[in-house]
Order: structure tokens, then sequence, then C-alpha cells
């Protein structure tokens, strides 16, 4: 409203004071040359006015010109990348679905003018490892190899492919590529430590656990798992080697692995597969003395045999501070069958069955009242054991 009325109040203006103007126009000469031009001043400032719109004209029809030949040059180009961001979105679409066929047809497509070309690459090789098409996945994947950047992309999908085929030399012979080291990414630290896994390399994965633990690659209880699973195998293996093995792998350990209750019950294994019985009951022995566990209890009955008087001398006097322990009692009772006790070991199994009553635990009551001809009892504990089920 405003713009308009400024518009109006201009040419009321012009209109008053045109009379003025005309009546006194005034006089222009210009000479250019042979050339002379004799005008008054209201038409100069018309031609001049006339002269400015003739120039924006000429330039707005250049460039239109300009643009109707660039955009007719480029125009199949830009029809390509809107069909490649078309097919983009229906290959996502198709991987939300498991659309595997679809997806890989439209992502392919989508690569050949997409924005972000790698990506459709990948996901054309997902969905073509899905289809079991191993060939099309790896010719995509060295069309995205191309690139500098995806090269780690491209070895780790490819080992990860690998892995899921059952293929793990070809998958080692990438990681080893890789090198995992603690400059690597996580993704390359979760495949070395998966692939170590499968292949039970554990002394290559005892090497990279450290990196893992300070890079925070796994939950702090599934990195506390697999450090305990892959320790007690290697001292397991070393067992099966040498006592001179046993040791390094021992020594092997840090401090506070040494004071684990899983490892030392694998070392006390160790040490009694290689006849060491009297080194497995000292460590046993120093191990319960200072920190008796409920793992350790339930150990004790395979390591242990009826002529080791003085650990189970230990074992009988912690009955004052453990009384109410099942798993103390399950050990005493194994303990006491170990030296055919049938007696001692029923009242322990007694208490096992006050204190956590089980399946297991009834059944081997009823089985030692079976040996003591306490018949009646006996079918009593085979009714409980039966309803613990």
């Amino acid at each position: 409203m405003i713009k308009t009325l400024v518009y109006v109040l201009l040419i009321l203006i012009g209109l008053c004071i045109s009379p003025l103007i005309i009546g006194q126009s005034g006089y222009v000469y210009i000479a250019i040359g042979e050339y002379q031009i004799e005008t008054s001043l209201v038409a100069a400032i018309v031609g001049l006015i006339v002269f400015y719109f003739m120039l924006q004209l000429a330039e707005w029809l250049l460039v239109l010109l300009l643009n109707i030949i660039l955009s007719s040059r480029y125009l199949p180009e830009k029809w390509r990348k809107k069909a490649a961001k078309k097919y983009t979105l229906a290959g996502a679409l198709a991987i939300a679905e498991e659309d595997w066929p679809a997806a890989e047809i439209a992502m392919a497509k989508g690569a050949k003018q997409g924005e972000i070309p790698l990506l459709n690459l990948f996901a054309a090789a997902r969905a073509a490892h899905y289809q079991g098409k191993t060939t099309a996945r790896d010719h995509y994947l060295t069309q995205a190899e191309k690139n500098p950047i995806a090269k780690i992309a491209v070895d780790t999908s490819r080992a990860r492919y690998f892995i899921k085929q059952g293929e793990l030399a070809k998958a080692r012979a990438i990681v080893d590529k890789l090198s995992p080291t603690s400059k690597s990414s996580t993704p390359v630290l979760k495949l070395a430590v998966d692939l170590y896994q499968q292949q039970q390399d554990w002394s290559a994965l005892k090497l990279i656990l450290p990196i893992i633990a300070k890079r925070k690659v796994l939950e702090e209880d599934e990195l506390e798992s697999l450090s305990t699973k892959t320790n007690t195998t290697l001292l397991m293996d070393a067992a099966k080697t040498s006592e001179a093995e046993l040791e390094k792998c021992w020594q092997w350990l840090s401090k506070d692995e040494r004071k684990q209750d899983e490892l030392v019950i694998a070392y006390a294994h160790g040490l009694n597969i290689l006849k060491l019985h009297d080194k497995a009951l000292k460590i046993l022995y120093k191990r319960l003395k200072t920190a008796p566990t409920p793992v350790l209890f339930s150990a004790l009955p395979d390591l242990i045999n009826a002529d080791d008087i003085d650990i189970r001398q230990l074992i009988d006097r912690l009955e004052t501070t453990h009384a109410n322990d099942v798993n103390y009692q399950t050990c005493l009772a194994k303990l006491a069958m170990q030296q055919r006790n049938a007696k001692q070991a029923k009242e322990h199994w007694q208490n096992v069955c006050r204190i956590a009553p089980s399946h297991q635990s009834w059944l081997a009551l009823a089985q030692v009242q079976d040996q003591l001809g306490e018949n009646t009892s006996a079918a009593q504990s085979y009714r409980n054991a039966a309803i613990k089920i």
C-alpha cells in the first residue's frame, strides 16, 4: 500500500512540473567527429532513459540465450543425477524391506551418477552378498576401491563377507594386511577380535587385548569374559606342551590376572596334567587361605584327591565362616564322596538342599541315601528332585 502511494505521488509531481520543464526545455549540443546532434534537454533525458532500458533488454536477452544454451547442453546430466537420486531412494527402501535383488539393481544404477557413489556401491555389494552373488559383490567392492579413501572400508567389508562365508584363511590375509594396532579404527579391531576367536588363535588375541581394553572396543563384562577365556585356553594349551611353556604362559599374565580364580584353577589343572600335583596343591592352598571364593570351592573336588590331607584340613576349618555357602557345602559333599564317606556326604547334601534346593542336589542326596540303604528317605528325595525339574 505504501509503495503504491509513493508511485502515485511521483506521478502527480511529474504532472505538476512537466509544464515548467516543457516551457523551459533547455538546449543540448553533442559533437562526435563529423557528427553533430542538437536537441532539447527533455529529449536528451528521454533518449538516455530509452537507451538504458534498451541496454537492460539486451542484457536480459543475452543471459536468457546463454541459459538456454547451457541448460540444453547439461540437461541430460541433470536428468541422470535426478534419476540416480530416485534409484538410491528406491534402493534404500528395498534394503529396509530386505528385498535384496531390488536393492542391488537400484543401488547399482544409482551409483553411476549419484552424489555419493561409494554409498551405492557398498549397499549394492551388501545386497549381492545376501543373494550369494559373490562375483557381483566383489565387482562392486573393486569399483569402490578405486576411491583411495575407501580402501580400509573395502578391506574390512571383504573380510567380514569372507568370515560369513567361512573362508577364514582369506579373511585372515586381509586382517594381517590391515595389521591391527592401537592406531587402527574400531571396526578393524572388532574384525580382528571376531576372526581370531573363530580361528582360535588365542596368542594373537592375547596381543591385542590391551588395545581392546584401552580403546574400550568391547563392553567391560564382555572384555573380562573374553580375556579370561583367552588366558585359560592359553594355559591349558601350554600344559599340553611342557612345563616350561606352562610357566612361560603363567608369567605372561599380569599380576592381577594371576589372582583371578579362573586362571589359578586353569594353572592348577595344567600342573596336574604335567604330574606336578604338589605344586598345584601349593598354589591352591595359598589362594584358598587368602581368598576362598565360590568359584574355587566349585573347582576343588576336581583338583585334589583323597590323600591331600593338608588342604582338606584347611577346607574343614572354613566351615565356621562358610556354613551357609551352598558352593562350600557342595564341595565338602564331593570331597566326602572321594573318601567314600557316605554319611558325611549325606549331611552336606542335606545342607545344600536346605540352603538352595535344586534338582541336582536332591538327586545327589537321594543317591547317597540309596547307598546307605535309607530307601524311604531316598524315595522322598527322588520325588523332590522330580519336582525341581
